[in-house]
């Protein structure tokens, strides 16, 4: 573990915030281009974000490896279609310290606040260890990095072990007891399927049904992971055919009549693998595909079919020291409690501790609704940076392509600054309003706005703040040039690339 700077070395020209993929990503992008000035907080003991915390049996990525890594750094060695979280934490770790970006990282310190100094013209960051002052501010801290635990009457009564997926407990036994895992989202549909057999009785209780593809996964024959490392070229051109297939099958989110045919066809695999009418029923979603977030599983369906499992469509209303009611006034006795309750993107957890230039918070400036020009930077907040910002998450593909784009955006930052002399860059109020605009248009005939659902892609005015509303190669072509009449330049650089 990298031990803490001395208070007479806290002033750097950027500090990141957070060690996942987007936080390692930008400090790879700032070393090439020749900033070596720079230093990573991360508020656990090692590096991953989401992918060193969640933990839980089977849990894996629902994009595939080859796509879900970055483009300068392939990974022939990819053992599944689809990599599981630990593998994935290791080529994170990997990639980290063939970059050289561990000796920028400081780990165990929790940033707590950060303001933006006006007359110094940097950021002060407080952190666990004291203040650190930058030039620039990066926010690498993702939208899965804090987990939700669901608002339910008597939950802190309950008195047998409860965690939430993103904190999976793997001391807690789990073999004949009586488990209840609360939601059927992403983390339940791996979930379920891995714990099914080894518990005694499994409830899973479902607010709404999910849409659920067949996921194809399998392992990646050691003849092609060969042939991967001795011929890159083909692992590119195999990424370039998933890229395409993932833009191609952004479609229906915008074309009512495509995601008609998507739903008959996902329709047969239900029929395929629930062959009872009523489970079937139960497990069939009455909202548009892709109104909420797209599942893939081989394995959910016939796990709900196995005789240990019960399917719990009755809204929870008390948790009680000993299991669960439900609004049909059923008791459910369970041993074990395990929230997969998610996430909740757009209440960013430092929006309310990162203050601008007139003091006023990025949560005070959202007011619920968090908007950034190009996803990335915010008026009022000078130099400040914000990977996996408002609207850059995918419903259909890679986010890392996304953050790619954004790091594009950071480098012509950057090439703007010393070009002009300038010391700090913020977008215009225009700028960032009109950018908004557009977005709310793009989504207005999205099925996340007409699909009849209510998704966590909404926040709490009704606005999607989490999507971006088209496909990924139109957010790269827009983001990765930087028009300079966006942007407020102002004061003297001291630095010159």
């Amino acid at each position: 573990m990298t031990a803490t700077a001395p208070a007479s070395e806290r002033t750097v020209r950027v500090l990141i915030v957070g060690s996942g993929f987007a936080g390692i990503g930008a400090a790879i992008m700032l070393r090439a281009r020749g900033i070596g000035d720079l230093v990573i907080l991360e508020r656990a003991a090692s590096l991953g974000g989401t992918w060193r915390d969640n933990r839980y049996p089977s849990c894996a990525c629902d994009v595939e490896s080859v796509l879900y890594s970055f483009s300068f750094a392939p990974n022939p060695d990819w053992s599944r279609t689809f990599a599981g979280s630990a593998e994935i934490h290791r080529y994170l770790e990997r990639v980290a310290t063939e970059q050289e970006v561990l000796p920028h990282l400081r780990f165990d310190e929790t940033v707590q606040e950060a303001h933006w100094d006006e007359e110094a013209q940097r950021w002060i960051v407080q952190s666990t260890s004291g203040p650190w002052h930058a030039e620039h501010l990066i926010v690498a801290t993702g939208a899965l990095s804090d987990a939700v635990r669901p608002d339910i009457p008597g939950l802190d009564t309950f008195g047998g072990p409860c965690f939430h997926t993103a904190q999976w407990d793997a001391s807690v036994p789990l073999d004949g007891k009586r488990v209840a895992i609360i939601g059927t989202g992403a983390s339940a549909i791996q979930v379920i399927p891995a714990i099914q057999p080894r518990v005694g009785q499994l409830l899973v209780a479902q607010r709404t049904p999910a849409w659920v593809l067949p996921r194809h996964d399998r392992a990646i024959p050691a003849w092609r992971r060969a042939l991967y490392r001795r011929v890159p070229r083909l692992q590119g051109l195999a990424r370039l055919l998933q890229y395409l297939r993932h833009e191609v099958l952004f479609l229906p989110f915008r074309h009512r009549w495509l995601r008609r045919v998507a739903a008959r066809l996902l329709g047969r695999h239900l029929i395929r693998q629930v062959r009872d009418p009523a489970l079937r029923t139960r497990l069939t979603p009455r909202y548009d595909i892709g109104c909420k977030r797209l599942l893939l599983s081989d394995d959910y369906y016939p796990a709900m079919t196995q005789p240990n499992v019960t399917l719990v469509d009755q809204t929870i209303t008390q948790i009680t020291p000993t299991g669960f009611v439900t609004a049909d006034g059923t008791t459910h006795p369970v041993d074990v409690l395990i929230l997969a309750t998610g996430f909740r993107p757009t209440d960013p957890p430092l929006a309310p501790f990162i203050r601008g230039r007139d003091g006023r918070s990025l949560a005070d400036g959202w007011r619920g609704s968090p908007t950034a020009y190009m996803g990335t930077t915010v008026t009022g907040f000078p130099n400040l940076a914000l990977l996996n910002g408002p609207n850059t998450g995918l419903g259909h593909s890679s986010v890392l392509m996304m953050f790619e784009a954004q790091f594009d955006h950071l480098n012509g930052l950057f090439d703007l600054l010393a070009l002009s002399g300038a010391q700090t860059a913020e977008p215009t109020p225009e700028a960032q309003a009109r950018y908004t605009s557009w977005i709310d248009e793009g989504h207005r005939s999205t099925v996340w706005q007409r699909g009849g659902c209510q998704s966590w892609y909404l926040d709490r005015t009704g606005r999607n703040s989490t999507l971006w509303p088209y496909g990924v190669g139109r957010f790269r072509r827009m983001i990765g040039q930087v028009d300079p009449e966006a942007y407020r330049l102002a004061g003297l650089a001291e630095h010159r690339d």
